[in-house]
């Protein structure tokens, strides 16, 4: 993006990004209320609703229109982390996660908010604003439920559709949500990260 620097891995995304500065709204679906700024991404985009793409998913049958994006959609599948933190090892699937994490250890938060809490990226700057706004510009079209970002959108309507794009590689069981699977996942691995400061007793998963 030249206004904030952000990086992105399809340049219909950089130009849909870049909306977010400028204000810009043009191609609204009328599918899931996703907002675009030029009729080559909302094209692109209609895809993922129609199956009509030249790049099609073999596990799930959903179609990109943009090589990138079928190409991190696969991951969500294979698992792949292709990129990983030079300083701690940490692999993501993301470039854009890798660059959010790698600013945990440098420290830098450029986006500061006027109550004085401070971001390394753009993005979680804007969805922690709408927190002093109660602004929630997506709305759902199966049950009115409006929400602060469209990643929150995307989960909540997998309620709907019972889309379950996160399977385990060990019993094949999905979920809808990445957040479930890596629990789910502890199952397997014996995994407790949550210990107990009393008695040191370590559990799977956090309870209040």
């Amino acid at each position: 993006c030249k206004i904030c620097g952000k990086g992105f891995d399809c340049p219909s995304s950089v130009r849909n990004h870049e909306t977010t500065h400028t204000g810009e709204k043009l191609y609204e679906c009328k599918q899931c209320g996703k907002v675009l700024s030029h009729s080559s991404s909302f094209r692109s985009h209609m895809i993922t609703h129609t199956g009509d793409g030249p790049q099609k998913c073999k596990i799930c049958g959903k179609a990109f229109g943009c090589p990138s994006l079928f190409q991190r959609h696969e991951r969500t599948h294979t698992g792949e982390k292709p990129y990983q933190c030079k300083q701690c090892g940490k692999a993501f699937s993301l470039s854009g996660s890798l660059r959010r994490h790698e600013a945990t250890h440098t420290g830098v938060k450029p986006y500061k908010c006027k109550c004085g809490k401070a971001f390394s990226d753009l993005s979680s700057f804007q969805n922690h604003e709408t927190t002093h706004t109660g602004e929630k510009p997506y709305e759902c079209k199966e049950c009115g439920k409006a929400f602060s970002c469209f990643k929150y959108l995307s989960q909540h309507k997998r309620i709907h559709t019972v889309e379950k794009p996160y399977e385990c590689k060990t019993c094949r069981k999905a979920f809808s949500h990445f957040s479930n699977l890596k629990v789910h996942e502890r199952i397997h691995s014996g995994e407790k990260p949550y210990e107990c400061k009393e008695c040191g007793k370590a559990f799977s998963w956090l309870t209040c």
